[in-house]
């Protein structure tokens, strides 16, 4: 009996230590194969530690390197921006980012005003839980420069209380609305990059049956934005369509399995 419970604990430790070393086992053979140019190879174990051990920003960033080297550049452009959602602080993925959506074919047009643009863009590249820590670490100080104004008899004491206490209380509630535009940012589903080399948009949800009805021709690694979404039926086929915003002046329907939601 007490054999039989010892070699039950020895299966037990065996099982528990084989799950992280094979962990470590797939991402070297992952960066073996990407540093011997394997890059499909390097792609694949990547994406099967995304799908078995989970995300992240580095792991994604990797994945869209891997693309990049195969000249899929709207797929490259996907796993950047998903790698910045999980963490606006890379700066390698950022740069990398810049770099392929200078190598795309479709200009990036206009999309929303510029003022709320720049502020969105200057939001988004601190991660929400740091703007949300500067805006405890603001309201903190706010309190303390109240307490010197009420508690303190000597003038210039109580000037800096009060001039601090608003410019904290300024910083407090910018924080708060940069952590919101952050978290939006990190967790909205609407924006999506055209994966295909190339797609013809429609003015309405199904293929253009003349020149009338073609909208736009889009190359991969064009961001759009989703705004509906519908299915249609072809020879009892399902075809998924969205209806999507281009830039301010475009908006027409794309076919679903063109486009990858970041």
């Amino acid at each position: 009996m007490r054999r039989n419970v010892l070699t039950y604990i020895i299966l037990l430790l065996a099982t528990v230590t084989a799950f992280p070393a094979s962990g470590v086992n797939l991402t070297q053979e992952a960066d073996s194969a990407y540093m011997h140019d394997d890059f499909a190879e390097a792609t694949r174990l990547y994406l099967q530690i995304a799908e078995t051990e989970g995300t992240s920003s580095e792991l994604y960033y990797n994945i869209g390197n891997c693309y990049y080297r195969q000249k899929q550049l709207g797929k490259a452009i996907l796993y950047y921006e998903r790698a910045l959602r999980l963490d606006p602080s890379n700066e390698e993925a950022r740069a990398n980012l810049e770099f392929v959506n200078s190598k795309i074919t479709d200009e990036p047009g206009d999309r929303g005003m510029f003022i709320s643009n720049t502020v969105n863009g200057f939001a988004c590249k601190v991660p929400a839980n740091t703007w949300a820590a500067i805006a405890i670490g603001a309201f903190v100080l706010f309190l303390g420069a109240i307490a010197l104004y009420v508690f303190m008899s000597d003038v210039r004491l109580r000037k800096t209380g009060f001039f601090g206490a608003i410019i904290l209380l300024a910083i407090c509630v910018l924080a708060n609305i940069f952590a919101s535009i952050s978290t939006r940012y990190s967790t909205s589903g609407n924006i999506a990059v055209v994966v295909e080399p190339s797609t013809l948009l429609s003015t309405s949800p199904r293929a253009p049956k003349d020149r009338s009805e073609e909208a736009v021709l889009l190359h991969e690694g064009t961001t759009v934005e989703i705004l509906d979404s519908l299915s249609t039926k072809v020879d009892s086929t399902t075809v998924r369509w969205y209806d999507v915003k281009v830039d301010n002046s475009t908006r027409a329907w794309i076919r679903g399995s063109d486009i990858e939601r970041i």
